[in-house]
């Protein structure tokens, strides 16, 4: 009997434990005053993340390496999520700029030599356009220079510039992203394309942080992901063309081959890239 008496008292403090647990709450989203919250949680998770530090590499022990800048188009099905309606890069990069939480440079050096002013910044973001307004009490009319918001719809290819290495330490070839820069389309006042501008560039090693907390909506149609836009480039989830490798003559594909040569070309340099590695371990 008191085995009896003491199992159950155990059984009715489990059962009491259990129930306890099963009707905490949990505290309610926090809203803004004046602003209702769009979602039925605080998202915190991507907002805390930590960038994980990149492994030392000796120059030492660096056998071979080559530069190459690549082109991100973001009308290719796979690189859909770097112009999500809601959130496309280029509007996180350069909101993040104009607030002062990036540093970008020059648009015409990728060495990251210049850094651009907050003056050249909204100047390349920002176009201006003259309009005419009447004076209503004089009735004169007088020109007026006024900014119109920047169109993130019109950036439509990004360049990524890359550093590949081979290892001797591990034994392996990998790669470094060192910089992003849209390419905004400048066009005819009937909307014909005329060129591309690149935006500015953005330093990627340092930048890694800021994008360590920056989600990127990817294929799935997952709102709970937790992917980064730092997840997403060190993961390689784009697909790119290649149209630079470093060389004597500093020079693009497009300047010595046109079409698909220059398509061949690019395919010829992503091979010989990945063949590389391979040879380096072939008996």
């Amino acid at each position: 009997m008191p085995a009896i008496r003491i199992g159950c008292a155990a059984g009715a403090v489990l059962l009491g434990t259990c129930l306890a647990t099963a009707q905490t709450t949990y505290p309610e989203p926090v809203e803004i005053p004046g602003q209702p919250l769009d979602d039925f949680t605080n998202r915190e998770v991507v907002a805390d993340r930590a960038v994980l530090a990149y492994q030392p590499v000796r120059e030492g022990d660096i056998l071979w390496e080559t530069r190459i800048w690549r082109i991100i188009d973001v009308r290719e099905k796979m690189n859909l999520p770097f112009s999500f309606p809601e959130a496309p890069l280029a509007r996180i990069l350069g909101t993040a700029a104009l607030s002062g939480d990036l540093t970008v440079y020059d648009p015409g050096d990728d060495r990251f030599s210049r850094k651009l002013s907050a003056a050249e910044l909204r100047n390349a973001l920002y176009r201006k356009d003259s309009i005419r307004v009447v004076d209503v009490d004089t009735g004169e009319e007088r020109i007026r220079v006024v900014e119109q918001t920047p169109d993130w719809n019109a950036v439509k290819r990004f360049r990524i510039k890359e550093a590949w290495f081979f290892d001797s330490r591990t034994g392996t070839l990998q790669f470094r992203i060192l910089g992003i820069a849209p390419l905004f389309n400048i066009t005819s006042t009937e909307g014909d394309f005329l060129y591309e501008r690149p935006m500015f560039w953005v330093h990627y090693p340092s930048a890694r942080p800021f994008l360590a907390r920056q989600k990127a909506y990817l294929h799935g149609n997952n709102l709970a992901a937790t992917t980064t836009w730092e997840d997403l480039f060190e993961m390689r989830y784009f697909a790119s063309t290649v149209y630079k490798e470093n060389n004597l003559y500093d020079r693009r594909i497009e300047h010595y081959l046109t079409g698909v040569d220059a398509l061949f070309e690019a395919d010829k340099i992503n091979n010989a890239l990945f063949n590389r590695e391979h040879d380096l371990w072939s008996w």
